[in-house]
């Protein structure tokens, strides 16, 4: 998922069109997340950017992305880029 979410609607107030937005990147990361997986692949991982725009994203982690939509929120910014992207993941022994 690469796309620009706007932060203002003519109909739609503000909180309840955040709360639009993080439920669509909730579903996105669900159906990515029922795709099968390869063979020797443990989960699926997600590269993230988050930013004012495309040029300016920086790379975040998937658990902050709610965090990061509701403080562009609250900088009242008029829109957003996100960018999500599926990618293998392993996992790694501790000890």
């Amino acid at each position: 998922m690469k796309k620009t979410f706007q932060m203002s609607h003519p109909k739609i107030k503000a909180p309840r069109l955040v709360e639009a937005i993080k439920h669509e990147v909730k579903k996105y990361l669900q159906r990515e997340r029922r795709k099968p997986l390869p063979p020797d692949v443990d989960f699926w991982d997600f590269a993230c950017r988050f930013g004012a725009d495309e040029a300016s994203a920086d790379v975040i982690h998937v658990a902050d992305i709610n965090k990061a939509i509701s403080r562009a929120e609250e900088e009242q910014l008029p829109s957003f880029y996100l960018e999500i992207l599926a990618k293998p993941g392993h996992r790694t022994k501790k000890g």
